[in-house]
């Protein structure tokens, strides 16, 4: 087993599937290796940024570790957004990096890719990971390969390996398999039992889940708590698509005054709010009609629990559901339905021009009529209306708010779980990274993609409609679909809209991209309810 072996299968034993990936020189023996022994498939695309999106949504998707190989100085650089953005959502994304051979840094010549120094990507890498090591020597790289995957399972955060290009092909042995460190079994106990007092004594308890709940693997032991807690459920802005194939009392998505009032009121009012792996940020909590008193409420979070003045520190997620699922008898009452039944799609009005929400109304009729299918979306208004779509399984950038996820996501969800995902994409984010669509054939994917073209940055425009900056053009998306293998649909009418939907259900083995052509100036309601929260609350008194 050579170096390259090793890793790939430490990075399989601890559960990605792929690794997606741009070579370069000095990576090239590195994709050499991966290519040879076939121990991951390898799925290359078109720029480092969709790469790290890819990576970052197959970890989200099927849980485990995300995988991203490029080459030294340009390619990984390149990629350094995705992989912040992976940091601050909690993503357990991997970077495998090419680097410099050993003779190549002592040269005493610049290299090309160098930026300031040989080690300025190492350093960049350094704010935006939890570990890191260079694999230069083959004896030290199975212990330092464990210690790095392991951070990045437990602090589900990303991680940088660097490879120098005279490593990959050594002898090396396999990569250990260490125990993940069991937390203090009289503080774990403490915790629990607290936690479920407060719960207990509380009036109005209301279980709200975030993202950590999905990045642990936990959706179906929080379900459970929730069902013998008999406790109303949200999910944060954030967490949207959690818990969305469980039968708990799920009331739907707390967003505050953009969302609806009455569920804002009852997680607002809550003298029992559980924040369970919730991420306290502003897109979270920032238009709360009245500000959540965060010391009065429960946070487990980022490995720590805390209930007002007690702090109970490195007490994991996991371990904390599993203490309390113990504490509950499996016979506690269950609520079974959701507390607010969910009301038919309203039939699209033929001929009237498209609005936002009439692309929510037309997803949900496909969706009921066929079955759920995964969301992956974008930034912008496209994530506003997804609020609107029949609670599905989600992915999106909705703290780090970065453009250009939502079409490369969409792939890495495909890729990693085989289900065919509905991609929500405005255009200005399709410019960035839409391209990415050309390598579906070879991925195997065939996504259904909805642009929101209304040649515009809109959301944007919503806080500066004068501005000229955020005018775009009008692209037509839909007729360089058949030049990167897929079918383009144009349309500007909610029957149009309808019947486009219902073709690209119906066909397989191609991407279907439907232009919606909205017009400028509409937004969504909830992104609408929004940008006034927001415009309210950042007002001077």
């Amino acid at each position: 087993m050579n170096l390259a072996e090793s890793l790939l299968h430490a990075l399989k034993a601890r559960g990605a599937t792929e690794v997606f990936g741009i070579p370069g020189d000095f990576a090239l023996p590195l994709f050499r290796e991966i290519e040879r022994c076939a121990v991951l498939p390898l799925f290359t695309l078109s720029h480092e940024p969709g790469v790290g999106f890819a990576a970052d949504a197959a970890a989200r998707a099927r849980g485990g570790l995300g995988v991203a190989a490029v080459t030294y100085g340009a390619g990984a650089i390149n990629l350094l957004n995705s992989v912040a953005g992976a940091y601050a959502e909690r993503v357990p994304l991997v970077v495998l990096s090419g680097a410099p051979a050993a003779h190549e840094s002592g040269s005493g010549l610049l290299l090309h890719h160098q930026v300031k120094t040989l080690d300025s990507q190492w350093k960049l890498f350094a704010e935006l990971t939890v570990d890191r090591a260079r694999l230069d020597d083959a004896q030290r790289a199975p212990e330092l390969i464990a210690r790095v995957l392991d951070a990045a399972l437990a602090r589900s955060r990303p991680v940088y390996l660097e490879i120098p290009r005279d490593m990959p092909a050594r002898p090396c042995t396999a990569v250990p398999m260490n125990p993940a460190p069991a937390p203090d079994p009289e503080r774990l106990a403490a915790c629990a039992d607290e936690l479920l007092a407060r719960l207990t004594a509380a009036a109005r308890p209301v279980l709200m889940v975030g993202v950590e709940v999905r990045r642990y693997g936990l959706e179906e032991r929080v379900a459970e708590l929730a069902r013998r807690l008999a406790c109303p459920v949200v999910t944060s802005f954030m967490g949207r698509g959690l818990l969305a194939e469980a039968e708990v009392p799920l009331l739907g998505t707390y967003l505050g005054l953009a969302g609806d009032l009455a569920l804002s009121e009852r997680v607002e009012q809550s003298d029992g709010l559980l924040l369970m792996g919730v991420i306290v940020s502003d897109t979270n909590f920032a238009v709360s009609s009245r500000r959540i008193d965060m010391r009065k409420t429960i946070q487990v979070y980022d490995g720590d629990v805390v209930m007002g003045h007690h702090v109970y520190p490195a007490v994991p997620i996991a371990a904390l559901v599993d203490a309390l699922l113990e504490r509950l008898p499996a016979t506690a009452p269950r609520t079974t339905l959701p507390l607010v039944p969910r009301a038919p799609a309203p039939a699209l009005a033929g001929d009237a021009a498209i609005r936002p929400e009439d692309i929510a109304t037309a997803v949900n009729a496909l969706l009921r009529e066929h079955g759920s299918m995964p969301l992956a979306s974008d930034i912008g208004d496209c994530l506003f209306t997804a609020m609107d779509i029949d609670h599905s399984a989600l992915l999106a950038p909705g703290y780090y708010a970065t453009m250009g996820y939502g079409v490369p996501a969409g792939l890495g969800l495909q890729v990693a779980t085989g289900r065919r995902p509905i991609v929500l994409v405005g255009d200005g984010a399709f410019q960035m990274t839409g391209w990415e669509l050309g390598n579906a054939a070879r991925c195997g994917c065939d996504p259904i993609v909805l642009v929101f073209n209304n040649a515009s940055w809109e959301m944007l425009r919503a806080f500066e409609p004068t501005a000229r900056f955020n005018d775009l053009g009008r692209w037509d998306f839909a007729s360089m679909a058949a030049g990167m293998g897929g079918d383009g649909h144009a349309v500007a009418t909610r029957a149009e809209l309808e019947a486009a939907l219902a073709r690209a259900h119906a066909t397989r083995g191609r991407f279907q991209l439907i232009d919606v052509r909205l017009a400028p100036g509409g937004l969504s309601p909830t992104l609408a309810r929004y940008v006034q929260a927001v415009k309210r609350l950042s007002s001077p008194a």
